[in-house]
């Protein structure tokens, strides 16, 4: 499988852009800015980009979702509980930095369990809400490795202090969903340097 991470847009975000090196098809999970550098990568990849994947539906994972999906014709793809946050700014807090429309509609909706294929990669959707009510990460059980959005981060977990989001539930989550996964398991987050489920296991200061 190959993984690369951008750092995007003006909260850096990571945005990965994930292919199979066999067929080359490939998705793109959080284009939250720089579609000029998102699409150079997927170019220089030789991917054939299927599907834009949103962890959830905050502007800083969803502003280059429109310039990505018209240049490649790919899908896009979110739970359903977050849907409604890529075409209301004020919902994806994109209002607040001056972007009226910072994506078109979901296409595909993403549920606990559903996987998303692309070539012969396969990611199992687990819903880990907490940081938003759709948040999901995507977990491939071949390669030991889990997208895990802002659910998750190296030493760290999403923000909970925006209307509607409850850190029990973002905590509850991560235990049910991520921390089940084996210690192996390499941990792509939403911002900042990769981890290990086994790390955060022992060491997350909101975990242990």
């Amino acid at each position: 499988m190959i993984v690369e991470r951008l750092v995007v847009g003006a909260l850096q975000t990571n945005c990965y852009v994930v292919g199979d090196e066999a067929t080359r098809k490939g998705i793109v999970i959080d284009p939250g800015g720089d579609g000029d550098l998102i699409l150079r990568t997927v170019q220089r990849l030789k991917l054939d980009i299927q599907l834009v994947v949103n962890t959830h539906g905050h502007f800083d994972h969803i502003m280059a979702n429109k310039e990505v999906m018209e240049a490649t014709g790919a899908a896009l793809a979110i739970h359903p509980d977050d849907a409604g946050m890529l075409t209301n700014p004020l919902r994806s807090f994109a209002f607040f930095i001056g972007k009226l429309h910072p994506s078109p509609p979901a296409t595909v909706l993403l549920k606990e369990g559903s996987t998303v294929e692309f070539g012969s990669v396969k990611l199992q959707v687990l819903h880990t809400p907490g940081h938003s009510a759709g948040s999901v990460s995507l977990w491939c059980s071949e390669e030991k490795v889990v997208f895990s959005g802002d659910a998750l981060f190296n030493l760290g977990i999403g923000r909970t202090d925006f209307p509607g989001l409850s850190m029990r539930v973002l905590v509850q989550s991560i235990r049910d969903r991520l921390l089940t996964l084996p210690d192996e398991t390499a941990v792509y987050p939403g911002h900042g340097p990769d981890t290990t489920i086994g790390f955060e296991r022992l060491q997350n200061p909101f975990l242990t």
